[in-house]
């Protein structure tokens, strides 16, 4: 096997040091370069501290061109700034994880394969979803593509400390983070974009509103996101559906009983229930933030762009307990 030479930009942030973690043992990858301007010369190990005794690369301040795919790690705003410093890189495959080109503009293509497997196989550039965007879009997107969608959407989702990224503030610390919970960016996180463009994609014209809280919760990695809306069918009807969705996808699966998040956490699956209450379907979806929500689903696209099993190098454990 011909191994994809891949580069990583931005590779000491946590996005960066959880797609080091799977693409050090992906079968099918040659990691060339990881680059860390404020980490420069040093082992990958000596931030991602997990990893010493699994490689020995080093952080650079380098730039190769002569890779497969690029992917791109850095903070929002900068994947833009890098490209317009960085013309030669647009020749490039990119996986980009900001939400710089989340609007598909500039020829990138919207990085949900639960969405448009097909179009990610043939793309050149992507732009790998948000995490609180991803588990809510798993969450509706049986419900759109049927067309059935006709009310106000509700959503209550609650993430780990990692999806802040890794720069320190004041509701990242421990000591005010823990024992705690909060909400932020009540009905105007900036993930609402992408998933009405996403809904729309499937069910074109919807208009109504997304009633989104999300919660800081007092740990590290996970997401959990309950969705209702309106619904004129029975339990029943609603497992069938998505079911049906999800059938030929291999990272959503829908449970028959109420889902947590430890069942995902350091894997790149999406777990889904469902129930009825009084016309009202209510979706609980848990993604990790990290892995489904982030790296692992950046991993997942480039295996379509390189024509593998989007599984290959993805076999990840839960935590369990």
């Amino acid at each position: 096997m011909n191994l994809m030479k891949v580069g990583i930009i931005g590779g000491a942030g946590y996005t960066g040091g959880e797609l080091l973690r799977i693409l050090i043992h992906h079968p099918a990858v040659e990691i060339v370069f990881v680059n860390s301007k404020s980490q420069a010369g040093k082992p990958v190990y000596s931030t991602h501290t997990d990893l010493l005794g699994d490689t020995d690369l080093l952080f650079s301040d380098d730039l190769h061109t002569d890779i497969d795919v690029a992917f791109l790690c850095s903070g929002h705003g900068e994947s833009k700034k890098f490209l317009e410093a960085n013309p030669s890189f647009k020749n490039i495959n990119i996986v980009d994880l900001s939400t710089d080109y989340r609007d598909q503009s500039e020829g990138f293509v919207y990085g949900l394969a639960e969405l448009q497997r097909e179009k990610i196989k043939t793309a050149k550039h992507i732009a790998n979803p948000g995490c609180f965007a991803t588990s809510i879009e798993l969450a509706l997107l049986p419900l759109a593509a049927a067309g059935i969608l006709t009310d106000d959407i509700h959503i209550s989702a609650i993430t780990g400390s990692t999806g802040a990224g890794q720069s320190l503030s004041t509701t990242s610390h421990f000591s005010w983070r823990s024992n705690n919970i909060s909400i932020y960016k009540a009905f105007t996180h900036q993930h609402l974009q992408e998933i009405g463009m996403v809904v729309n994609t499937l069910q074109n014209g919807f208009d109504q509103n997304f009633n989104f809280i999300p919660y800081r919760g007092n740990f590290t990695r996970g997401i959990m996101a309950n969705v209702y809306t309106s619904f004129d069918g029975t339990l029943e009807d609603a497992k069938k559906l998505y079911k049906k969705y999800y059938e030929t996808h291999p990272f959503t699966h829908i449970s028959d009983k109420p889902v947590d998040v430890k069942q995902v956490v350091n894997t790149n699956k999406c777990l889904i229930s469902l129930e009825v209450h009084n016309g009202n379907l209510l979706i609980s979806s848990v993604i990790d933030n990290l892995t489904k929500g982030a790296s692992g689903q950046a991993v997942q696209n480039m295996n379509l762009m390189f024509g593998l099993d989007e599984r290959t190098g993805l076999g990840l454990k839960s935590v369990g307990f």
